[in-house]
This record gives structure tokens, C-alpha cells and sequence, in this order.
């Protein structure tokens, strides 16, 4: 509440006076007239004077908020933002390069020249879009250093240049279509692996992010054990399988894991390759989700989400 400055103590100074005058020229013509006007002087010249004293409070208030404000701000500038809660944790001991992209963020590494995951947001709005991927083509990525995977090491090798986060995923922008086709992004895939059951999964995944609003997908190479096979002169390292993790947090939190051997016969129905995100993770050594709760990463993580 304002502390106003009353106006009686100026204006009893000035009322004496003014009634004096009244009292002298009562019998002059327009007397009361003139009286009242030297009242309302008088009383603005109160209201002005009030009026200092309280800005000059307000002013020191105002100036308080702000140095509180300002602090505040400085504080929350020192936080560092969250990753992308698609990001996965660094993977120890392993050759990484992340790459961020219009459409999803890769893992990179630079030995096996794959990607030691591909993570991704899928919005229900990301799952439609008019851009054609017939207008693209696989190239190499320049943000990688040299050797690096080229299109003449898949040429002749009997493997798919198989997306990781897919063209379909990737239509509402040309953007983020043009680098869904860069080196960084594909693996050496089995074709029937590729043109089928991966396939299915792609669009089911885009189904769910349609049925509850949107995903969080992390997939990838799982290598196995060495020898490694490789295609090409830059020996790019033939993964044994691939695994996808899907979570959806509307309306409730839920996850789920497939992985999917590397070749195009006798491949499983999709949920009789479904397992637990804890599986995946024992699998690739990757720790996934990790921006969520404890208590509900753990709780999604072990149990197979039904979607």
C-alpha cells in the first residue's frame, strides 16, 4: 500500500489566509469565485508534493525488484540445459563424435565408421510432410574426418545402405530428409532385413508417435564379438544386428526394445523380437533415457511397454 503524504499539514498554512481574503472581498463581485480557484491551487499544490514522496518510494521499490530480478536471471544462466531426452549418456571407452542434425542427433564413431546409435523426437506432426526421398541421394558426411564410409564401399557388397532414422520419419522438411541420407546415418543392412521387418517397424513407430502424440527413438548397430566383417576399401564394419528403444511418456510412461538379427530369412513377427530397454542395454552397453526420473527410468526400463 502507498504511504501517501497527508494534505492537511500544507494546506492549514494556506487556509487562513485564503479565508482572510475571502472575508476582505466578500462584497466584490465574483469573490467566491476567486476563492474557490485559490483553493484548488492550494490543493494541487498538496497533491504534487504527495505525489514526489511516493515516486520517490516507488522508485526504490521498482529498483529493488530489479536487482532481485537481475539475480535471479544471473543464477539461471550459470544452470546448463538438459539434453534432448532422446540423447542417450556418453558411451565410456568408446569412439564418439556426436552430430546434431535437423531431424535427429547421431553418435559417431569413427573405427567401425557407423554410428553407435542414431537418436531422434518423432511428433505426430513429423510423420507427415510432401518431401519426396526419390529427390536424394546417399552421400558422404564432411563433419567426419577421412577414412570415412563412401557410396563405392556398399557398391557391389550385397548390403542395403540402411537408414537408421528413416526417410518416412523425415518428410515434413527437406532439411532434415537431404541428411537422413548421409553416410553418418546408414549402416550395411541385409536387404530383406531392410525392404521387410525393419520396414514394418519404421511404420509402427510412426503409428505410435500418431497415437499418443509423439516418441523418443534411439536405434543402432549392435556388432558383436570380433572379428568384425567389413565392406569396402574403408573397411566399414558389417553390424551382426540392429536394435530399436521406443518411448512414449503420454499417458503414461512406457518403453520398449526390439533388436533384429542382420540377415532377410526367418525374421520373427515384430513382437516376437520385442524385449525390455534393460535388455538393449545389456546388449549394446548404451544408457538410454537417461534425462528421465530414476524411479521412472528404472520402472519403464525393465518392463516391456504394451503399445
Amino acid at each position: 500500500m502507498k504511504n501517501h503524504t497527508p494534505l492537511l499539514p500544507y494546506g492549514s498554512l494556506f487556509f487562513p489566509i485564503f479565508a482572510a481574503l475571502i472575508k476582505k472581498n466578500m462584497k466584490r463581485r465574483n469573490s467566491a469565485i476567486v476563492a474557490m480557484l485559490a483553493c484548488l491551487v492550494v490543493l494541487t499544490a498538496c497533491r504534487e508534493e504527495s505525489n514526489r514522496h511516493t515516486d520517490a518510494a516507488d522508485e526504490q521499490q521498482m529498483e529493488a525488484f530489479v536487482s532481485t530480478t537481475n539475480a535471479d536471471d544471473s543464477h539461471a544462466a550459470k544452470v546448463k540445459p538438459t539434453k534432448p531426452m532422446e540423447q542417450p549418456a556418453s558411451i565410456k571407452g568408446v569412439s564418439e563424435q556426436i552430430l546434431k542434425r535437423k531431424g535427429y542427433i547421431v553418435s559417431y564413431n569413427k573405427q567401425t565408421k557407423l554410428p553407435n546409435w542414431v537418436a531422434w523426437h518423432l511428433t505426430a506432426a513429423h510423420t507427415e510432410g510432401r518431401v519426396q526421398r526419390e529427390n536424394y541421394a546417399f552421400h558422404e558426411d564432411d563433419a567426419v574426418k577421412a577414412p570415412r564410409a563412401t557410396t563405392d564401399d556398399y557398391y557391389n557388397s550385397r548390403y542395403d545402405r540402411g537408414h537408421m532414422c528413416p526417410a518416412g520419419d523425415n518428410k515434413w522438411n527437406a532439411e532434415a530428409m537431404e541428411e537422413t541420407f548421409l553416410l553418418t546415418n546408414v549402416c550395411p543392412q541385409n536387404h530383406g532385413l531392410n525392404k521387410d521387418a525393419w520396414n514394418d517397424l519404421e511404420i509402427a513407430t510412426r503409428r505410435w508417435a500418431r497415437k499418443y502424440g509423439d516418441v523418443y527413438v534411439v536405434c543402432g548397430p549392435i556388432l558383436g564379438d570380433e572379428p568384425y566383417k567389413t565392406i569396402g576399401r574403408n573397411k566399414v564394419v558389417v553390424p551382426k544386428a540392429f536394435f530399436k528403444v521406443v518411448l512414449a511418456m503420454k499417458p503414461e510412461p512406457k518403453a520398449i526394445g526390439f533388436v533384429y538379427e542382420n540377415h532377410g530369412h526367418n525374421n520373427p513377427k515384430m513382437f516376437q523380437n520385442a524385449t525390455t530397454v534393460d535388455e538393449v542395454e545389456r546388449l549394446t552397453g548404451i544408457n538410454f533415457f537417461p534425462q528421465l526420473n530414476d524411479n521412472i527410468e528404472d520402472a519403464v526400463e525393465a518392463n516391456r511397454g504394451y503399445f
